[in-house]
């Protein structure tokens, strides 16, 4: 059940944060994994912050869309 909820957890952010950062989609594919590594991404960055996101979907959710969206922000800062 664990993989299967990252995925769902990854397909989920990725395209929330394509909503968010104004570009959609980008495919399931791409979405997942872009959505898992802003898992790991913002889950970094909380617990720089001294966040705990312990808050079971609902925050695995919040904290894969904020890294997903960071991620997103650096990667067209850096494409420009």
């Amino acid at each position: 059940m664990g993989f299967l909820y990252f995925i769902i957890i990854g397909a989920i952010a990725g395209w929330g944060a394509g909503k968010i950062m104004q570009g959609g989609g980008f495919g399931l594919l791409m979405n997942i994994v872009l959505g898992i590594v802003g898992g790991v991404i913002g889950g970094w960055v909380f617990s720089l912050l001294g966040i705990s996101a312990d808050g079971g979907l609902i925050g695995s959710l919040v904290t894969a869309l904020v890294g997903a969206v960071l991620l997103l922000y650096v990667a067209r800062l850096i494409k420009k």
